[in-house]
């Protein structure tokens, strides 16, 4: 069979290897028994296996890691290490079944995914650079200008934090929020939508909520698609309007609440759902796992995502998870 497959007698003492290991390795049979097999792993990975692997041994949890295996070429390729307890009828382990899969090729596309992903973000805060220096020249020739382009200047800002949000990532580029709260994520990704005062034109009330870089992106695609399309189209079109946006901790639910005023008056529900619309849709219901419900009132839309109460900030519900068990 293609697969790498190994087990283990119930202390982790490995005597079986298939015959596809060999072939990969190109060790001879039995090398690699006992504790050769940690030998095979590059340098750098092997205390974190063996420590990983007599954390199973300790707890009886299922086994996963990925290494680097050595090759019969000399070569070190990313391999999948994976291993699950075979238990009796008391619930005794009797031996370990594991697997080894060669994902070389798949992680060298998500480096090369990474460095595009870098690149094209690298160029994106170049162009949000030179848009802001461009204004600020601007505004030396034209001093009356001075107080419109700081405030443009400061849109430009948020945008540009903004972005590094919205653009795809992989879990190398992803930004660390760290321990910003929901409300404050939000009032710096609406700072670019503030009146020409500074007043915020978008206003949050409610319940706050720890939040982590894991919920980020998709909470910023779903209201920079919303204030964008405010700015262009609703509340945030006209000067005197404005959107409220309240968050409310319900048992085990979080829900917020989009409510725009003040802008044109709607006549009708849009016929067809554009691609932002679709965007805000796969971000709440694929990746947050909620339910989004819009309303299209005379004086605005009225839009509602409900979230599992763990959605924003999943780390720390995986901790509090692991803390019980």
């Amino acid at each position: 069979m293609p697969q790498m497959v190994w087990s283990t007698r119930p202390d982790g003492f490995h005597d079986y290897f298939n015959a596809r290991w060999y072939e990969f390795t190109g060790v001879p049979d039995g090398s690699t028994d006992g504790e050769g097999w940690n030998g095979m792993f590059h340098p750098e990975d092997q205390d974190r296996a063996r420590e990983l692997w007599e954390q199973s041994l300790r707890t009886g949890q299922p086994y996963e890691i990925e290494y680097r295996l050595r090759h019969r070429s000399g070569v070190y390729r990313w391999t999948l290490g994976r291993a699950v307890p075979l238990k009796d009828g008391d619930g005794r382990i009797t031996r370990w079944f594991g697997t080894c899969t060669d994902i070389d090729d798949l992680k060298r596309m998500e480096q090369h995914k990474e460095v595009l992903s870098q690149e094209l973000s690298h160029r994106i805060k170049n162009i949000f650079a030179v848009v802001s220096s461009l204004i600020a020249l601007s505004a030396r020739k034209h001093p009356e200008a001075v107080p419109f382009a700081r405030d443009l200047r400061t849109r430009v800002g948020a945008l540009a934090r903004a972005h590094e949000f919205v653009r795809p990532h992989t879990d190398v580029s992803r930004p660390t929020v760290g321990d910003m709260t929901l409300h404050a994520f939000l009032a710096d990704l609406f700072r670019a939508y503030a009146a020409e005062d500074g007043t915020p034109r978008v206003i949050l009330k409610g319940d706050d909520a720890a939040f982590d870089d894991q919920a980020a992106t998709s909470v910023a695609l779903l209201f920079h698609e919303l204030a964008t399309n405010a700015a262009k189209y609703g509340a945030l079109s006209m000067p005197e309007g404005r959107v409220i946006l309240t968050t409310e901790t319900r048992d085990d639910r979080f829900v917020l609440t989009w409510v725009e005023e003040g802008g044109p008056t709607i006549s009708h529900e849009p016929r067809h759902a554009g691609f932002g619309s679709s965007l805000a849709s796969l971000s709440v219901e694929n990746q947050l796992g909620g339910k989004l419900e819009r309303r299209w009132e005379p004086q605005g839309l009225i839009l509602t995502a409900d979230l599992p109460s763990t959605a924003l900030s999943r780390r720390r519900a995986a901790a509090r998870t692991s803390e019980t068990r």
